[in-house]
């Protein structure tokens, strides 16, 4: 699917954001077939490293085995790791360059500490470090030219995983999201689908995504992500039931400008405990007066990771519909270049006597 006539794609954002079905298939073939996996056998908690676009498929993880697993999953998106992390854990350190230096640090202290470690990555430091440590490593698809676009490749393998290793039993919940994910394209290729019309109710309005559980907390945060990412714009999101102890009495102030700055987007699932539900309808009826529009977005799809993957693909189209409604390449996201080379260590310079 190229991107609409006259915008700009310099880096085919829209080619591969329609091809996550085809990547969701290809990573979890790959993740079949790695050889050299840890034991799974006497493992306590199951951990999972990542940053950014490569941090989103541990929340993807989160989301779909925490509520299965039978050992607590911990998400980690720093440097440090907490003192449980040992020889009866199981690591996932996921880094789409191999030099996310937040997971390399948290790696490099789960490998000195025994932890069984598994990398996802195309290469880099990650890589090299883990055939050190003779950590099975799970390699990227070629051809993706962002992190953020490769959320079936960072999210799938590690779900298979678990499953080879016993820890994990999610059925056929792979083949139906793949499925969802062809039946969601279609729609958005066909043209039939809703991704420009939310682009045009958000329109220039800052979004604010609400999710419900871990599940929409997952969904919520990629499509905050996405809208930082590819159109450049600022967005925000939180997750019920937790708003409902906090955020939600921010809007008792400043309607006459939140009116005309905020768009309120919910993102519903069928895995929503009751209450859940009660409180989404109740918080968009206290709002509905200080923002600018409300809109409600259903995900389909047959079990909870089909419906995760229904919501990141049309969020992700969504995020390209308002860089294009712009003039905005997706792809190039020069400020953080930017901060990396900030951040980087000086070179060191030679002396001379």
């Amino acid at each position: 699917m190229p991107a609409p006539q006259g915008a700009p794609d310099s880096d085919g954002m829209w080619e591969v954001t329609a091809a996550l079905p085809e990547q969701v298939e290809h990573a979890a073939a790959t993740a079949r077939a790695l050889e050299g996996l840890p034991s799974g056998e006497g493992v306590t908690n199951i951990v999972a490293l990542g940053m950014g676009g490569s941090g989103i498929g541990a929340d993807v993880l989160l989301a779909i085995a925490a509520p299965q697993a039978q050992v607590p999953v911990v998400v980690i998106k720093d440097y440090d790791l907490p003192a449980f992390v040992g020889p009866d854990s199981l690591v996932f350190a996921s880094s789409f360059s191999g030099d996310t230096e937040e997971t390399l640090a948290a790696a490099t202290a789960a490998a000195h500490r025994g932890a069984r470690l598994i990398a996802v990555t195309s290469g880099g430091k990650l890589a090299a470090l883990a055939h050190e440590w003779d950590a099975p490593v799970v390699p990227l698809a070629a051809g993706i030219p962002h992190p953020r676009a490769a959320i079936g490749a960072l999210a799938v393998p590690p779900i298979v995983l678990l499953e080879r290793l016993g820890l994990l039993d999610t059925g056929d919940a792979v083949t139906n999201a793949v499925r969802q994910l062809k039946t969601r394209r279609d729609k958005l290729v066909g043209g039939s689908g809703d991704a420009a019309g939310i682009a045009r109710r958000i329109g220039r309005t800052i979004p604010l995504f609400h999710g419900g559980g871990p599940l929409g907390a997952a969904a919520a945060a990629r499509w905050k992500c996405q809208v930082n990412e590819n159109p450049k714009s600022p967005a925000f999101w939180a997750v019920q039931p937790e708003l409902c102890h906090n955020e939600v009495t921010g809007w008792g102030q400043h309607g006459d400008a939140t009116r005309q700055l905020i768009t309120l987007v919910t993102l519903r699932h069928d895995f929503e405990h009751p209450q859940v539900g009660r409180r989404f309808a109740l918080v968009v009826e206290l709002m509905r007066e200080v923002v600018a529009g409300v809109v409600e977005v259903r995900a389909g799809g047959d079990g909870p990771l089909a419906q995760l993957f229904d919501l990141v693909l049309l969020g992700d189209f969504v995020a390209l519909e308002l860089a294009a409604r712009e003039g905005i390449d997706p792809g190039p996201i020069p400020i953080l270049t930017e901060l990396k080379d900030a951040l980087a260590p000086p070179a060191t310079q030679a002396t001379f006597p």
